[in-house]
């Protein structure tokens, strides 16, 4: 009876979740449905957002969180390796737990603290140090130039995505530091007698052993990153134009645009609007983790074919 009753819990709690993920998607749907019908899938490529003209278009708003996004993806996955590799392979017994409880505490500072730090502290850093040597060096570069225009004011999506990297680099190097850890040793010790650098050990017995798990922290914080609300709000300037493909353009973002209207929205469009961004974050989001799962079981499938 023991074993029933904890089947039938568990059983219940998987059922539950299912169902409040259901329930989400279904009140999402619901609430932006007027805007559903008002503009169709073309709400996903217009770039007008005027509530004084009750027109929406949620495309710089997609824009602004994949572009951040992926920004910080750029930044924090080779730092996060990095980081784990040094604490797993080449730190000192005395430094390793003081600095990987550094980096976890990094992930406990809230988000608007990243903010404010972001807007008062780094953005003038990065426009002096970062924002103007780009502009000096690559402005006259056709490509190049296009993506470093603008006024270097140290706010913008370059910004925004250094911000989100900063936040996301704990939780990553923090699972590939665990799962680094629980390849076995026996396989590290006898790439090293076979003569293998650190370098070939990682890269040939750790990473293929783990590769499951490093997926999985690289998936957790570009969750994390594409959530992310009040720290993107300080710094990503919440502007809603398109007008330029530059990374320094200020820009916005699904989550700021939720945090900056959603209490001023009246019923209407608008409300449904900010609604059918929402409903896009979520689908994004789904689209994030299907990917996560087709690569890998596309890894899982290369298992033991020889290259």
């Amino acid at each position: 009876m023991a074993d029933r009753i904890f089947g039938w819990a568990a059983k219940g709690a998987a059922i539950f979740t299912l169902l409040i993920l259901l329930a989400i998607l279904a009140s999402l749907t619901v609430s932006a449905w007027p805007a559903i019908h008002e503009y169709g899938f073309g709400f996903l490529t217009s770039t007008t957002w005027d509530p004084v003209k009750d027109e929406y278009g949620g495309l710089v708003m997609i824009y602004g969180t994949v572009m951040t996004s992926i920004i910080a993806l750029i930044i924090a996955v080779p730092v996060s390796f990095g980081i784990a590799l040094f604490l797993t392979e080449l730190s000192p017994a005395w430094l390793k737990r003081p600095l990987g409880t550094a980096i976890e505490l990094l992930a406990a500072v809230p988000s608007i603290v990243y903010g404010m730090w972001g807007l008062l502290v780094f953005s003038p850093v990065l426009s002096t140090y970062v924002q103007q040597p780009l502009q000096s060096a690559f402005g006259d570069v056709p490509v190049l130039g296009a993506l470093f225009s603008g006024p270097p004011v140290g706010i913008g999506l370059l910004s925004a995505g250094i911000i989100l990297a900063i936040m996301i680099i704990p939780f990553i190097a923090s699972v590939m530091r665990d799962v680094f850890e629980v390849t076995p040793s026996l396989l590290k010790e006898s790439a090293y007698g076979l003569g293998a650098t650190t370098w070939e050990v990682v890269s040939q017995v750790v990473l293929p052993y783990t590769k499951a798990g490093v997926v999985g922290g690289i998936m957790l914080g570009l969750g994390r990153a594409i959530g992310e609300t009040m720290a993107v709000t300080f710094v990503i300037g919440n502007f809603n134009q398109l007008d330029s493909l530059s990374l320094f353009q200020a820009a916005n973002s699904i989550t700021s645009a939720l945090a900056n209207e959603f209490a001023e929205a009246g019923p209407g469009l608008h409300q449904a609007a900010l609604m059918y961004l929402g409903l896009v974050l979520f689908f994004i989001t789904f689209v994030v983790l299907v990917l996560s799962k087709v690569l890998l079981s596309q890894l899982k499938k290369n298992e033991g074919v020889k290259t």
